[in-house]
């Protein structure tokens, strides 16, 4: 009785579903930030490396990346992963960058944080901001690697790290580093090669960034972004030891099941005033179910006295994922003029 209760048990289950190793997971859609799939995913745990996605974001919004500056004394402080700068180099802040991202190098992440926010409680403090801006509502940052030490332990969520990563890979900056398998590096002093640590960039054609990280109490972590005939999407997973696989795994589920939705269409749209339109198109990720349950509403605006009449809104299962102004064109009323008034203007003009 034993065997055949097995035997059907084996039957029933599904042999395409591929169990997640992870403790927290998530799957984002880039565009809309909309939860396709997750576990735990506002469970508060330490991020480790992966928070040099919000050290790059910082130093990319804030200052020229072809600036050279002289590697300090602060290196000497580094631990843990480094791409081994010495005292007195001379690098631009993009190189480091690149050292940054492709080579988690710890040194590279506290010389930039000196170099940009003064100190690493002054860049800790702008990290912070950014978050607060994006909403990250489960998140803290004390430094700017990811290393647990005594001033404070970075602490995030698989959704919040989502949020980060879905904002940084639209920056042309970001995606140019992060997409990024090898590069060479050569300054005043030596010359680096350095090949990405996100091996999904070399085992998924897909793939087009993320960032690992580790350390012993924080485990594996791991945020990548893969794009494919318009569908976009970030995953994250924490403490997760298969995870290069699962991110392959689920990527292949979503890009398979969903397919792009233009929604909206830049110019006129049908409203009860006249000559009214959008000025962007809006596409969509939806798989067959969810595109017979989208909600296309336009609302007006009471008193309004500018052109902006109102705005439509895009939402599935009565939640709003987009929302866009619609702009009414003011027509150009022409003065009518008879044509001897044409001529008393014409030969008042030539006085």
């Amino acid at each position: 009785m034993k065997k055949i209760i097995l035997l059907f048990l084996i039957f029933l289950i599904p042999t395409n579903v591929k169990a997640i190793s992870a403790s927290s997971y998530i799957v984002l859609d880039s565009d809309n930030n909309r939860v396709l799939e997750g576990s735990n995913i506002h469970k508060k745990s330490l991020i480790a490396s992966i928070t040099k996605i919000m050290t790059a974001m910082v130093v990319i919004n804030n200052g020229n990346l072809n600036e050279t500056i002289t590697i300090g004394n602060e290196v000497l402080k580094s631990f843990g992963s480094g791409i081994y700068v010495s005292v007195g180099e001379k690098i631009t802040k993009e190189e480091l960058l690149y050292g940054l991202m492709l080579r988690s190098g710890n040194d590279a992440a506290t010389t930039l944080a000196v170099n940009t926010g003064g100190s690493m409680e002054g860049f800790a403090s702008m990290m912070n901001s950014l978050a607060q801006s994006l909403n990250m509502k489960n998140t803290k940052f004390y430094n700017s690697s990811g290393l647990e030490d005594n001033n404070g332990e970075n602490i995030s969520t698989v959704y919040d790290m989502a949020l980060l990563s879905s904002y940084a890979i639209k920056n042309e900056e970001y995606r140019k580093i992060v997409s990024t398998k090898d590069i060479t590096v050569k300054t005043n002093l030596k010359t680096y090669i350095w090949h990405n640590k996100n091996k999904l960039l070399s085992m998924y054609k897909y793939a087009i960034g993320g960032k690992t990280g580790f350390t012993e109490k924080a485990r594996r972590t791991l945020v990548t972004n893969a794009s494919k005939d318009g569908i976009n999407l970030t995953i994250v997973t924490f403490n997760d030891g298969n995870d290069f696989n699962d991110h392959k795994d689920l990527y292949e589920k979503y890009f398979k099941n969903l397919k792009s939705y233009q929604i909206l269409f830049a110019g006129p749209i049908a409203t009860k005033y006249p000559n009214t339109y959008i000025e962007e198109d809006y596409y969509m990720s939806l798989n067959s179910g969810e595109s017979n349950r989208l909600e296309i509403e336009v609302n007006y605006y009471d008193n309004n006295a500018t052109n902006v009449i109102g705005y439509v809104s895009i939402k599935l299962d009565g939640k709003e994922y987009h929302r866009q102004n619609i702009i009414q064109k003011k027509e150009i009323v022409k003065e009518k003029i008879t044509i001897w008034e044409r001529i008393k203007r014409k030969i008042t003009s030539l006085w």
